[in-house]
């Protein structure tokens, strides 16, 4: 007879989570007493992400036990829930990770959910069976040789993404349960994928809405008190139940019991979203110098542009999502159509400055003359 599953508690979940967090921070003191001192890798990754610590802290422990070769055999490394609103880091988290632990942010074997709202859609990820319409024609998107191309010869470690899960079919979910407890999938022509050297990362933006209605009440004097404990410790808690609680109302006990960590990542404040901006014009002046070469100059953007930017490209409901396109579109095409012209001089200092309507931003130096 099966047994059923015991019923979920998040508690116990961040109660094993925690457990895990202590031994590593002990084998980690344990090695700095030595002189090794903290993992490169982890100091680049917080390097990259910026206002989510709390969710990086829950993910490494989980890297260190399989580097340390101390993980569970027989399942995945690690299975995580990333949860929050859009544009606070969640994709980006799982992006940055691959580039510190096998050089690319490439490294990641994506599932995008919103290709498979329909029952039938699973096909694609596994093949249809022999003797279907499309076997041989259908490709799996979930093989062994796909899910080893995204390791390295610096970790023989998968990332699998499965990008926005609350959008998938309900026999998506189903499918996953023998991959998140076995780390086992058996695909359509009857061979078997091994995900025992893997990591797998789900997103979602389930909560998001009450999340925002927390922090922004629209009238009465829960603004007032909004306003003042929006970024306290208290009203991360409350957010974090405000998600546990919609993941609850989506997915079965079976499927969430299998997941190792949840983390919720919270709205982006305005010093965080600064941070990224300015990581953001740093990669910008780093892909001039590489691609211009002797041609690049030295990019400056002086605080009202830089607030221009911030005003342009984030936002309460989006986050720092558009902050890349507002970059693009107000930075990178004006210097571009320059350069292309020739009317930026080698090793000029280009000044960005925002201009009379205070709608666009313009090239103020560096310029050469007509």
């Amino acid at each position: 007879m099966v047994r059923p599953d015991p019923p979920v508690n998040f508690r116990d979940s961040c109660r094993y989570t925690s457990g895990v967090r202590n031994i590593t921070s002990a084998l980690r003191n344990r090695r700095s007493s030595g002189g090794s001192g903290e993992p490169t890798w982890i100091e680049e990754l917080h390097g990259k992400i910026v206002g989510q610590s709390e969710g990086l802290a829950a993910v490494i422990p989980y890297v260190q036990m399989y580097q340390a070769g101390l993980s569970p055999e027989g399942r995945p490394a690690g299975v995580f829930l990333l949860l929050g609103p859009t544009g606070t880091g969640k994709t980006r988290t799982v992006e940055a990770l691959a580039e510190v632990l096998h050089g690319s942010q490439k490294n990641v074997l994506r599932i995008d959910c919103g290709e498979f709202q329909m029952e039938h859609e699973v096909a694609k990820l596994i093949g249809a069976p022999p003797g279907y319409l499309g076997h041989r024609e259908t490709q799996p998107m979930l093989t062994q040789m796909k899910l080893n191309a995204v390791a390295s010869e610096k970790l023989n470690l998968s990332i699998v993404l499965f990008d926005e899960i609350e959008k998938a079919a309900g026999s998506m979910t189903r499918l996953m349960l023998g991959v998140l407890d076995k780390g086992a999938l058996r695909l359509g022509d009857n061979t078997s994928v091994s995900f025992d050297r893997s990591l797998i990362f789900m997103t979602s933006n389930l909560g998001a809405k009450e999340m925002a209605r927390q922090l922004n009440p629209d009238f009465g004097f829960e603004t007032l008190l909004a306003e003042r404990a929006s970024a306290s410790r208290v009203s991360a808690k409350k957010l974090e139940s405000v998600c546990t609680a919609a993941v609850k109302r989506k997915f079965s006990p079976e499927f969430i019991n299998r997941i190792d960590v949840f983390a919720t990542y919270s709205p982006l404040t305005r010093v965080s979203l600064e941070q990224i901006l300015e990581q953001q014009l740093t990669a910008l002046q780093e892909h001039l110098d590489r691609r211009l070469l002797e041609r690049s100059f030295t990019l400056t953007v002086p605080k009202a542009s830089r607030e221009f930017l911030l005003n342009k490209g984030t936002s309460h409901e989006y986050g720092a999502r558009e902050l890349k396109r507002v970059i693009h579109r107000f930075v990178m095409q004006p210097l571009a159509a320059l350069v292309s012209q020739g009317k930026i001089e080698s090793d000029a200092d280009v000044t960005l400055e925002v201009d009379a309507t205070k709608q666009n931003l313009l090239v103020r130096s560096g310029l050469r003359a007509a």
